[in-house]
Order: C-alpha cells, then sequence, then structure tokens
C-alpha cells in the first residue's frame, strides 16, 4: 500500500489566512493507493491540485468524524465517482480491494473512529483525532500487528495542556510507542496545530530520536 499526505494541520490552519506560512499545514486528510480517500475535509481539492492527484482516481470516502476540518458535504458532493462508505465504531467493512475496520477513538466528537486498512498483505492503522488509544484500539493491534501507524500528535510538547483527553501531546505518543513498539512497525505523527507546535525541522529532530516519523503536506511512503 502507499499512503499520501494531502493535510497534515489541525482545525488552526486555515488555508485562506496561513497558506504563504513556512511549514503550511492543510486540514488533515489522506489518501491510500490514490483511491480511497480519509476524511473528505475542505482543503482536499486544493491538495490534489498541488501534489498531482486526480479527483476521478478517486473510488472511496472513510471519515472519522463530522468536524468540519474532517469533513464537508460539499467535497463528498464534488467526488461523484467516488463512493462513500459510513462506518460505525465495531464496524468491519470491504471497501473495494480494502477491509477496513472502525475502532472506538477518545474525542469529543460523537461516533469518532480511527481505522485499521488492510490490503492482505500491509495494514495501516489511522487515529485522527484522539487521545490515548483505547483499549478496543490496542486489542486490535495486538491481535494482528500493524506495518505503519499515523497517530494524532495536535499538542506538541505543552505539558497540562486541557486538549490531553481528545487529543495527543507528544510525550503520549512516546509512552504509547513503547509499549506497542512489538505490534507496530511504524510509528508516524499527524494534525499538528498551528499554535502548538514550533517548525517542522524541530518537530522532526526531536523525533527522530524515539524513531517516529513526522508527516509533512505531500509526503507519499510505501507500506
Amino acid at each position: 500500500m502507499k499512503i499520501t499526505f494531502l493535510g497534515t494541520g489541525a482545525a488552526d490552519w486555515k488555508i485562506s489566512e496561513h497558506r504563504d506560512m513556512e511549514g503550511f499545514r492543510r486540514n488533515s486528510s489522506a489518501l491510500i493507493d490514490d483511491r480511497l480517500l480519509i476524511d473528505p475535509g475542505p482543503n482536499v481539492f486544493d491538495a490534489l491540485d498541488t501534489f498531482g492527484k486526480n479527483a476521478s482516481d478517486i473510488k472511496y470516502i472513510i471519515n472519522t468524524h463530522r468536524h468540519k476540518d474532517h469533513f464537508r458535504e460539499e467535497t463528498v458532493a464534488a467526488l461523484p465517482g467516488a463512493e462513500y462508505v459510513p462506518f460505525e465504531s465495531g464496524e468491519t467493512k470491504s471497501v473495494g480491494p480494502y477491509t477496513v475496520i472502525a475502532l472506538p477513538a477518545n474525542h469529543s466528537a460523537k461516533g469518532t473512529v480511527h481505522f485499521i486498512i488492510s490490503d492482505g498483505e500491509s495494514r495501516i492503522f489511522y487515529g485522527l483525532d484522539g487521545a490515548w488509544l483505547t483499549y478496543e484500539e490496542v486489542g486490535a493491534i495486538k491481535k494482528e500487528p500493524i506495518d505503519f501507524a499515523v497517530l494524532d500528535a495536535t499538542i506538541g510538547d505543552i505539558a497540562g495542556d486541557y486538549r490531553v483527553f481528545e487529543h495527543n501531546s507528544l510525550s503520549m505518543i512516546i509512552e504509547m510507542k513503547k509499549s506497542l513498539e512489538k505490534h507496530v512497525k511504524r510509528f508516524s505523527i499527524s494534525h499538528m496545530a498551528r499554535t502548538l507546535h514550533g517548525s517542522h525541522d524541530e518537530l522532526k529532530k526531536s523525533m527522530e530520536e524515539h524513531g517516529i516519523e513526522v508527516a509533512f503536506d505531500g509526503w507519499e511512503t510505501e507500506i
């Protein structure tokens, strides 16, 4: 499988205000193999144009939750060739060639889910938004190993932030990695808040020593 990060920012990144800033991040969304879109947010078409992707290649759409930085009806409507597949926590569905498992997430939006996506050979865990992984998520990860995990990193390196009950800080991610590194081959982070992080280079340097990759807009990696 291949994952392309169309956006890696939290809701405080506004394309109309921050596009010219160094290290600009669109609202978080991703593509699997150019055909499965995760989170049809407001910046999807800008990202597709910027990174040379064809909207007509997208055949399936799944969504973690309905916060406006992750879901827009207008985006779904503008992809008429793609099937929108709704999920509730605990469901497993075939989405084209993929098996997708939806798992409960710690987040303020009702019904938020995280996904395990498999093509029969590789497995991706996609966990935005959310705080500490739930018991159910950890059980699913331990049941069958994950090749590539994407974890929420909204808060940055801020201790005692009130958002820890629905988003991760870097120290939370590092601690979870220590517990799960026998079951996950590669760890990455996304959904970084503009107001809670330094530069991408600073974040990348701080995470390298922990073996955690930092996603950025346009990053494409094979799993």
